[in-house]
């Protein structure tokens, strides 16, 4: 289940610029706009989604339901030669499997708890093997020539229809009905957290949160793009990085999979403060070395680019995550959990789509063609900026003595 379901996300995520800009030649602002319904949908259905599998549904029954429907939009998109009405069929495959990430975390706490076993032990290698289906989808998807056309969706679609079918195998997962009767709309949608708006520091983490979550999917949305750019350059259309970009790509996820069994020891040793500013600072160094990098003398900024993309990525989400919950009170930290994802994977993610392709667009394309270096640049700057000022105005002291606390959810 974990390998399935981020091989239907991994299959055209990373490739789907490449489509949109080489295959379609379509706008940085209209790519920015359908990128854009991942954060749309992540406003949302989670939240939903999670209320239906709490009170009437089975949680494997609606992830079958949402797996088979998604894969449905998916075998669509090849139709589709309008960016104006991919924005909403894709809008509608993300209403369709953004809530999926979370659901398949329940049905997989629900199966190891009901079977006895430990779930911070035993569920971090199972989810392992989502990392390695997003990896592996991205090899297929370069490997059978598919990340600048529509066959990319065909495969997510075809290993959609295949997990959606399967789920209806999986133990069942009954409602556990753990939302009260008389709870609110606030409380049902976890919006009770906002609350914790009105804590200065709190608030500051919020909104720092934001701002570097409009960074999160930069390099998702454009990175094999930049990488296949470098075709139209004689000296380098024959190199193996526009030939295989997408699995020159993958690098990053393979990073992932290593620093997340650094975190405990960073956070030990330096706080989450310190391990937040590691994380802008890793962007910086993951964009920077994109604008300077190239596939023959500078590859070697490009490979270094992808392996700090681990810990740009995972030293933000999880030590964020942990400081969430050793934070906020037992009675929201749920709901405050799902602010954070709101925060970054939603309104930020959003703003960095809509607002990166807007700006591509006017100040760095000239002719349809891309200046990758200072857009690269450009973005490098404002990781800087993000960091220098988190640095500045977010207070937290560590304290190295304090025992760990380890979130499980």
């Amino acid at each position: 289940m974990s390998f399935l379901q981020f091989f239907v996300w991994g299959a055209w995520l990373i490739t789907i610029g490449t489509y949109c800009f080489n295959a379609k030649g379509w706008t940085g602002a209209q790519f920015g706009a359908i990128f854009s319904t991942l954060a749309l949908s992540s406003l949302f259905m989670p939240a939903i989604a999670g209320i239906i599998a709490d009170k009437w549904l089975n949680a494997e029954k609606l992830y079958g339901i949402l797996h088979i429907l998604y894969g449905a939009v998916l075998f669509y998109v090849p139709q589709v030669n309008d960016p104006d009405t991919l924005f909403y069929v894709i809008f509608l495959a993300m209403i369709f499997y953004m809530p999926t990430i979370s659901l398949s975390n329940s049905i997989a706490y629900h199966i190891l708890k009901k079977n006895g076993s430990d779930v911070v032990k035993e569920f971090p290698p199972i989810r392992v093997w989502g990392t390695i289906g997003f990896i592996v989808a991205m090899w297929v998807t370069n490997l059978t020539g598919s990340k600048a056309n529509a066959n990319q969706f065909i495969i997510a679609a075809i290993a959609a229809i295949i997990l959606g079918v399967f789920s209806f195998t999986l133990p069942k997962c009954p409602p556990q009905k753990s939302i009260a009767k008389d709870a609110s709309i606030m409380e049902q949608m976890g919006l009770t957290a906002f609350k914790l708006f009105a804590d200065l520091k709190t608030a500051l983490f919020f909104i720092f949160s934001m701002f570097l979550g409009a960074a999160l999917q930069l390099t998702n949305m454009y990175g094999d793009s930049f990488l296949s750019d470098f075709g139209n350059i004689e000296k380098y259309k024959d190199s193996f990085v526009v030939k295989y970009s997408t699995i020159i790509m993958s690098i990053s996820q393979i990073s992932e999979t290593l620093f997340i069994l650094t975190i405990p020891f960073f956070l030990k040793r330096f706080g989450i403060k310190t391990v937040m500013l590691f994380s802008m600072l890793a962007w910086v160094l993951r964009f920077g070395l994109f604008s300077y990098g190239d596939p023959a003398g500078g590859l070697w900024m490009i490979i270094l680019s992808c392996i700090v993309y681990g810990m740009a990525f995972d030293f933000f989400n999880i030590s964020g995550s942990l400081f969430i919950e050793t934070t906020t009170s037992p009675a929201i930290r749920s709901s405050a959990q799902g602010l954070f994802m709101m925060m970054t994977n939603g309104v930020g993610a959003f703003l960095g789509s809509v607002i990166s392709g807007w700006v591509i667009d006017k100040y760095f394309t000239t002719g349809g063609v891309k200046d990758w270096h200072d857009i690269w640049l450009a973005f490098a700057i404002y990781a800087l900026i993000i960091a220098v000022l988190f640095a500045l105005f977010f207070k937290h002291k560590h304290d190295p003595h304090a025992a760990p606390v380890v979130a499980t959810h």
